[in-house]
């Protein structure tokens, strides 16, 4: 948890155009720092604290009601989220056996999820950005460094270093 939280901490701080080199002792103070001026990042941290109490009785259901009362993120038990992923704002919906990967950039009011009965989500890979409002639902793959344009709804597999947007989702040269 401590490694995921760092990653995530470095990522947010440094695309918030801010110190990003702290490590040991003060890495506290920058990372309750950030929890206080990001509610999307706070949530985040929450969401780690559950996955470390994954098994304890209550209180992960608690700290997800806290992330959705805070920010409105709302992080699905089955979903993995590696150690560098940043939240720009809260407003985001992930659920399903999703999986996304270190440097993904995810805007606000974005769902990245399920489609109809199937539980499988994306997996989204290393360094994709989702922009705000986007849609990105089912058992697809989202390749690395792709970008996924404002309220583009994803239904099919972005190759990676791809751009697409539109409704639903047309990849652009």
């Amino acid at each position: 948890m401590r490694d995921a939280v760092l990653a995530d901490a470095r990522l947010t701080a440094a695309l918030r155009f801010e110190d990003h080199t702290f490590a040991g002792v003060r890495a506290v103070p920058a990372i309750l720092r950030l929890m206080l001026v990001s509610d999307a990042f706070a949530a985040q941290v929450l969401y780690r604290l559950r996955v470390r109490l994954r098994g304890v009785p209550v209180l992960p259901h608690l700290l997800h009601r806290l992330s959705i009362a805070l920010a409105g993120v709302s992080i699905g038990e089955p979903v993995v989220m590696h150690p560098g992923v940043y939240l720009i704002h809260g407003q985001v919906v992930i659920d399903g056996l999703t999986e996304i990967h270190g440097g993904a950039q995810i805007g606000p009011w974005v769902t990245i999820g399920v489609r109809g009965p199937d539980l499988r989500g994306p997996t989204i890979g290393p360094n994709v950005f989702v922009g705000s409002g986007a849609k990105v639902l089912g058992g697809i793959t989202v390749g690395e460094g792709a970008r996924i344009g404002a309220n583009a709804v994803v239904l099919d597999d972005v190759p990676a270093g791809a751009t697409v947007v539109g409704a639903p989702a047309r990849r652009i040269p």
